[in-house]
């Protein structure tokens, strides 16, 4: 009997609490996990006491500083490029050096090490018809268009190569197009 009036005033209880008024704030158990503290993923963090920002994992690539490309990836696009894209690098030494190594590993495979489209895949006839750089008519802007999306067989290296990096590939394959001269 005790058994039965102990739950008859626990239901009692709780519809009395569970019918109050709806429009003021109600009693919350564990709040923290009701209203969470929202985090800018990309924000500065508390370590120590001290202010730091977060680098990112190792092994990532760094999203902070990137430029937005807006010339779209349509003939005109292409057009407009090659009419209008400059280098903002300055062309020196390092900027080649850099350059010649990221050239070396993403595009002589096809292209060849002295631009000529006689790469290691061409010469085993897995592709053909890549074109040699002194029969095209180039500029920084256009080179710089196929980097970021690629053009007929070739496709888009701007997930492998930073902005700075597809400028420095530009500056290395110009260099290339005029020994070939």
């Amino acid at each position: 009997m005790k058994s039965l009036k102990f739950v008859l005033a626990l239901v009692v209880i709780a519809s009395s609490i569970s019918c109050n008024n709806k429009r003021k704030p109600q009693v919350q158990y564990m709040p923290d996990m009701y209203v969470s503290v929202p985090y800018d993923a990309n924000g500065p963090t508390s370590a120590g006491g001290k202010i730091v920002d977060r680098l990112p994992v190792a092994g990532t690539v760094s999203r902070n500083g990137i430029v937005a490309y807006d010339i779209p990836n349509t003939n005109e696009g292409y057009e407009k490029a090659k009419a209008e894209l400059k280098n903002p690098l300055a062309k020196d030494e390092k900027n080649l050096e850099k350059g010649k190594e990221l050239y070396t590993i993403y595009c002589a495979a096809c292209h060849g090490k002295k631009g000529d489209g006689n790469g290691v895949l061409s010469q085993r006839d897995k592709f053909s018809g890549i074109p040699n750089y002194k029969d095209r008519d180039l500029t920084e802007g256009n080179i710089y268009h196929v980097i970021m999306y690629g053009k007929n067989l070739m496709g888009s290296h701007a997930s492998q190569l930073s902005y700075k990096e597809r400028w420095q590939v530009v500056q290395y394959v110009e260099k290339l197009r005029s020994e070939l001269k």
